[in-house]
């Protein structure tokens, strides 16, 4: 099977009809960073999304895996636009995974929004394995690859803090997941959003990374055959740490101009290759393949 691995989709349009009293906080400081610096690199992130249906239907993707940040600044107009963008993209593919990002989850008044527009999005085939409300959540494709989601996100009122941490329960259904039955001899992508690791394999800093990515580490750290896919940092990159044997795949940012990343996964009952997506004239194109 064929997957595709998105993120930071970052569609930074939808403000209309947002209430004024909604940007006197953190997000008035996004708001201006928006306009002033990264616009110009995601001005083009409704047509590029456009092009990674084109690239859907080119290369015979059967699954879209996308590790969130689909908005700017978590508004309910903004979230409902990225549903809206996305949804060609995701009958195109036949199949579309994802898990939310922080700035999807922007603030407290943000709870909520993301599951109520992706709700659809979210299922799982294993609800018995749900520890933390719907997660985590895991998908069965074919008779050999399984994908299980947990969320890393978290409101961050201070406006200098964009870290995330997977709830202690949700660790804890990974866990239980990945020795479960249904799963073993099955090639698993585990999903979240932000990165156990920089590409210079160092963790990232106390207020951008992920509070508790040794444990997410630790967890994975048995799986045979797999990968574990995040974005939050925007760089592609793909990395092997000494804490486990299966990759950290990186996106990066799919629509950030100068930037675009993707992967894309073919998974075969005896193995699995990559290959690494970027954007040149007007469509993505992918490089050689490597053993993932």
């Amino acid at each position: 099977m064929r997957f595709l691995h998105v993120s930071d989709l970052h569609i930074e349009k939808g403000f209309a009809g947002v209430p004024i009293a909604h940007f006197l906080n953190k997000r008035f400081v996004g708001w201006a960073n928006l306009f002033l610096r990264r616009r110009r690199y995601y001005g083009e992130a409704l047509q590029k999304i456009e092009q990674l249906r084109e690239l859907v239907e080119r290369e015979g993707i059967d699954v879209v895996l996308c590790t969130g940040d689909y908005t700017a600044l978590g508004t309910a107009p903004e979230i409902q636009l990225a549903r809206e963008a996305i949804q060609p993209l995701a009958d195109a593919a036949g199949a579309f995974v994802t898990v939310p990002g922080n700035h999807d989850v922007y603030l407290e008044d943000a709870l909520g929004l993301f599951e109520d527009a992706f709700d659809d999005l979210l299922g799982t085939d294993a609800p018995d394995l749900a520890t933390d409300g719907r997660w985590p959540t895991v998908r069965f494709f074919g008779d050999h690859v399984a994908v299980v989601g947990v969320d890393s996100t978290r409101p961050n009122p201070p406006i200098f803090r964009s870290s995330g941490r997977i709830p202690d329960a949700q660790l804890e259904g990974l866990a239980a997941a990945l020795e479960d039955e249904r799963l073993a001899g099955r090639f698993v992508f585990v999903m979240t959003h932000y990165a156990p690791r920089l590409s210079s394999g160092n963790p990232d800093t106390e207020s951008h990374g992920l509070e508790n990515a040794d444990a997410l580490l630790a967890t994975c750290a048995n799986i045979e055959r797999g990968a574990v896919l995040h974005g939050h940092v925007h760089k592609c990159y793909r990395l092997r740490v000494p804490e486990m044997g299966i990759p950290l795949c990186n996106a990066g940012s799919t629509t950030m101009a100068g930037r675009e990343g993707l992967w894309v996964y073919d998974v075969g009952p005896e193995g699995a290759v990559c290959r690494q997506g970027r954007y040149e004239l007007g469509r993505y194109v992918l490089g050689p393949s490597e053993e993932l």
